[in-house]
């Protein structure tokens, strides 16, 4: 992504702005179809708005903010007790337990070993993503060029160190998966314990014996539990965690690519009901809408394609994010609109133009992490257009 940023395009100009970037005509009150459906026109009244903080920055818990935390439990264990030599079968076979028992304690104490050391090296490698994350952050607050290599560098860098977090994250997959069969076999093994009292040819200090395993081979069946449920958690938040960042990265090379800083991904800004917009529904499972069901609905963004050159991807971005912000499960129609014209062949191109202008803009709004699956696109003709414009509408 970040290695196209000069070919990409500079196609849209934006009117009657009202977010500072005189381009993109945002309607404070028109993040719901129901309105009044006064046409966005350039006459239209507009007033300045500020887009609010959301309520998780209000209250000085971003979105998504550092990465989560892991588990702290160090998982020792004990050698089990001694047995007594008893001279009987049922003493051999207490003897013989008490060996598989702590076979597999010392596997226990390898994977305890293996687990905190990754998560000493997944702390130290978030640590250093969110480091060379936050290096590019300055610079794109203060503003800088559009493109500027060096910025991409970085972003390169933070791109790698993520996926070194990402190779911890299937490291512990691994680790799971062997302290799983461990606990397969610690199971059995407490069975096995638990079957040998039936056996005939037992002296009293062989049931003693017994109990006193039994006991210590419940207690490894525990701790066994408790290593995997505190690795699968942090395997679940971990994973969780890197998939945002991605998104948040593929969110940042845009704003690179503008030399203006953004922020965090609209995927990472969807919570609403449980549902994150990375399980959306395909985009053709979105039906597009009709001009009869667009009449009447007044147009969150109008995006006119007048000039070239003027970037519209950052007011784009505030109005996507404050409509996700108060719906979380919107959807959103974006219309290639063009004038209408007696002259059947001025129609015709005007129409085409209009296509691709909105194809860039769908595209805009998939590299700022709104998934297809939230997005319909449709192409109509209004009388009130004078040129090529893109509107966009929340449902």
């Amino acid at each position: 992504m970040i290695g196209s940023f000069d070919s990409m395009r500079r196609l849209a100009v934006v009117s009657a702005g009202v977010l500072a970037l005189a381009g993109c005509s945002f309607s404070s009150d028109s993040l719901w179809p129901s309105l009044t459906g006064e046409p966005p026109s350039a006459e239209a009244p507009t007033t300045s708005v500020a887009i609010p903080a959301s309520s998780g920055e209000r209250s000085g818990s971003p979105l998504i903010g550092g990465p989560p935390p892991l588990g702290n439990t160090n998982f020792e264990i004990s050698a089990p007790a001694p047995a007594q030599q008893t001279g009987t079968f049922v003493g051999e076979k207490v003897i013989q337990l008490r060996g598989d028992l702590i076979r597999l304690q010392d596997s226990i104490r390898g994977h305890n070993g293996t687990l905190q050391s990754l998560r000493q090296q997944t702390v130290q490698n978030a640590q250093n993503y969110h480091q060379s994350v936050a290096s590019i952050e300055s610079r794109l607050q203060v503003g800088t060029t559009p493109g500027n290599p060096q910025l991409v560098d970085q972003w390169n860098s933070a791109q790698r160190q993520l996926e070194q977090v990402n190779t911890d994250i299937s490291n512990m997959n691994a680790l799971a998966n062997r302290v799983s069969a461990d606990a397969a076999l610690s199971t059995y093994l407490l069975e096995s314990v638990r079957a040998a009292y039936g056996l005939s040819g037992a002296v009293e200090a062989d049931h003693e014996n017994l109990s006193v395993l039994e006991d210590e081979t419940n207690q490894t069946v525990v701790l066994i539990d408790r290593l995997l449920t505190e690795l699968s958690d942090d395997i679940r938040r971990q994973s969780s965690y890197a998939a945002n960042e991605r998104n948040d990265l593929n969110t940042m090379a845009v704003a690179i690519k503008n030399g203006e800083l953004f922020g965090t991904s609209l995927a990472n800004r969807s919570f609403g009901g449980g549902t994150s917009l990375a399980a959306s529904p395909g985009a053709n499972s979105i039906p597009a809408p009709s001009s009869a069901g667009l009449a009447g609905r007044r147009p969150l963004v109008v995006i006119r394609f007048d000039r070239p050159g003027v970037d519209y991807e950052q007011p784009l971005y505030s109005a996507i994010r404050r409509a996700l912000e108060r719906r979380p499960e919107a959807i959103f129609d974006v219309v290639a609109v063009s004038p209408q014209s007696a002259n059947q062949g001025r129609a015709a191109l005007d129409a085409n133009q209009a296509k691709r202008n909105a194809q860039n803009v769908f595209r805009s709004l998939q590299e700022l992490g709104l998934p297809p699956g939230r997005v319909a696109l449709s192409a109509q003709s209004a009388p009130d257009a004078r040129t090529n414009e893109v509107r966009i509408y929340v449902r």
